[in-house]
């Protein structure tokens, strides 16, 4: 099989291409940017295309398939020449689920936990030897890829975002893949430039609740109003699993997990990681592991990458990073490190990357969010504003929108970096969120100045 990837250096699109690279097709590509770490993965499997930029010589009718990703334009010149000769186009979704759909297709949707439910799942079928094709948004330890492909796996695993599919596909990627399993684990208004009302936003999970198939089974947390209202009123011919939170006690910082009158140690904590693990736990019900085997595969599970990630500790302090940007991420994370931590005091500091968050208007979402921390940073930088066409937002309209007293905003990350690094922190802990790099600020070195 020989298969071109328009727009190979995405995050997605490059996992994609390695998986099929790893299952022997024949994989060319090509893109106009692309960073690390994709740069140097596609590099080690020699699938780093030779210049940067677009060909349309390389689209040939020998091709069996074209893959285009969401960075492409619509007007991309090798996209272009593919639909004039008439090869087959798929998005990455669409090609995911050709390789899946003689499969038991377990699709995690929702607006927080895809990710970590996604990994938790894969790691407990790994700790049993069960094979398992997947596709996941983040690397995990001991796994060489996000995205595996093979014609023997009866199962994939894969995380359904809700995000759109590719510029000549405008449906979310979750409505590609129709589930045999699906979990949705929680709904909270997200990507504000797609959907513009949370009506609108909502409705797309409706719609994937009646994409499960026939006789297919449905995993939902009844702790979410939203999630419970849309599963339990659906219509489709379906079985349905409620989960909630699990009993769990929390002993000198370990959160530990109690079935049968056994406890079973974490390396994970905070309440939406348990609500993550509970839903983690009744798929791999259905897939014929029990629940003593679940737990004592879980507590090996380390979480996924930037997933209130720990990047250093000692006795007194501890620094973590995590990947929430959304509001009530900010607020399950926030809420986890006071809970796990409670004789410490906390500094949580947001950076304001993604196009809702420095959207005007969605900017009110984040009213209170932060208000558990001790002590609560945001972070933005105007020139993501201008990058993104984005009004000019002054940092008395951030302060006004998050609210309390305990704010403080920064537009300066070597002022923000020099600050933390003076900040007294024995008997505290700092949490960096955000799904970019705070423009550079190396965490590690960070973490460094803070432990001396």
């Amino acid at each position: 099989m020989k298969v071109h990837f328009i727009a190979i250096g995405g995050s997605a699109m490059h996992n994609l291409a390695i998986a099929l690279c790893k299952k022997g097709y024949k994989v060319s590509g090509s893109d106009d940017e692309i960073f690390e770490p994709s740069k140097s993965r596609l590099e080690n499997y020699h699938l780093l295309p030779e210049t940067i930029g677009w060909n349309e010589n390389k689209i040939t009718k020998e091709l069996d398939a074209v893959i285009v990703g969401m960075h492409a334009r619509i007007d991309n010149p090798e996209l272009i020449k593919a639909q004039s000769l008439g090869l087959n186009i798929y998005s990455y979704p669409e090609y995911l689920y050709e390789q899946s759909k003689d499969k038991i297709r377990v699709v995690i949707g929702g607006s927080h936990g895809k990710t970590t439910i996604t990994s938790m799942i894969i790691h407990v079928l790994n700790y049993y030897h069960i094979d398992c094709d997947y596709m996941v948004g983040a690397q995990l330890e001991g796994f060489d890829v996000m995205v595996k492909l093979s014609d023997n796996a009866a199962i994939t695993v894969l995380e359904g975002d809700e995000y759109l599919t590719s510029p000549i596909d405008r449906r979310p990627k979750f409505h590609l893949y129709k589930p045999t399993i699906a979990l949705l684990s929680g709904i909270a208004w997200d990507h504000i430039n797609v959907f513009p009302t949370f009506d609108n936003y909502i409705e797309q999970f409706k719609i994937f609740l009646n994409l499960i198939v026939k006789r297919g089974s449905l995993i939902y947390c009844t702790d979410d109003e939203n999630v419970k209202t849309i599963c339990e009123t659906n219509k489709n011919d379906i079985y349905k699993y409620p989960y909630s939170l699990p009993a769990y006690t929390i002993e000198n910082n370990i959160t530990n997990l109690v079935y049968n009158n056994k406890k079973y140690p974490l390396k994970i904590f905070g309440k939406h990681n348990l609500l993550n693990l509970n839903g983690a736990r009744l798929v791999c019900n259905l897939l014929k592991i029990d629940d003593e085997h679940f737990y004592e595969a879980i507590t090996s599970f380390k979480g996924a990458s930037k997933r209130l990630e720990l990047v250093k500790s000692n006795e007194t302090v501890a620094i973590y990073k995590d990947f929430a940007h959304a509001p009530s991420k900010l607020k399950a994370t926030i809420n986890a490190v006071k809970e796990q931590y409670p004789q410490r005091k906390l500094i949580a500091c947001i950076e304001l990357h993604t196009f809702s968050s420095l959207n005007e208007k969605f900017l009110q979402e984040y009213h209170l969010s932060m208000s558990a921390a001790d002590t609560a940073i945001v972070y933005y930088n105007q020139h993501t504003l201008e990058h993104k066409k984005l009004p000019y937002i002054s940092p008395e309209q951030v302060k006004s929108a998050f609210g309390g007293n305990n704010l403080i905003v920064y537009n300066d990350s070597k002022r923000l970096m020099d600050d933390l690094c003076k900040m007294d922190m024995k008997e505290k802990n700092l949490l960096m969120m955000s799904s970019g790099n705070f423009d550079g600020i190396n965490l590690n070195e960070l973490a460094d100045n803070i432990i001396k």
